[in-house]
């Protein structure tokens, strides 16, 4: 990781850690994460979560345009990254099969599954208006921050 982005994202975890340590309310935490990163990361155009309801992921805390609300697991970039469980890494949201365009504006995309007891309860959605955006920093750097988070998820319950 380059060391500007690398201090960068050790400063994003010590914020985000120091909203959510104190705090047991899932959506609260969602919500204060989303504005951490909407207003720390340049050149994105929306920040927030999905959360797991009845086998969908609904529309949870975020910042940004208005999103879709609903979305089936296997589809688009969110769903995919629950039916797989891994970290999707879009850098044209254009060239991705089923692609959901919540927002036209979007252009690239990165998705982090949240985990609490193993089960995937949420995803963790990072848009773009860039194309190539997020790279393998961005996504070692948020993966810390969704362990961390996750850490804390177990600790409040």
């Amino acid at each position: 990781m380059s060391s500007e982005k690398s201090a960068m994202y050790d400063l994003l975890l010590q914020q985000g850690q120091a909203l959510v340590e104190h705090e047991s309310d899932l959506i609260a935490n969602m919500a204060n994460l989303s504005a951490l990163l909407f207003n720390s990361l340049p050149d994105l155009n929306w920040a927030g979560f999905y959360i797991m309801r009845d086998g969908e992921l609904v529309l949870g805390p975020f910042q940004g345009q208005v999103a879709c609300v609903r979305i089936p697991v296997g589809k688009g970039v969110c769903g995919t990254a629950v039916a797989t469980g891994e970290v999707q890494l879009v850098k044209d949201v254009h060239e991705f099969p089923g692609h959901i365009a919540c927002d036209a504006a979007s252009n690239s995309e990165i998705v982090l599954p949240v985990r609490q007891s193993g089960a995937i309860i949420a995803v963790l959605d990072i848009d773009s208006p860039l194309l190539a955006r997020f790279d393998e920093q961005d996504k070692q750097g948020l993966q810390q921050l969704v362990a961390m988070f996750e850490q804390h998820l177990v600790k409040s319950t």
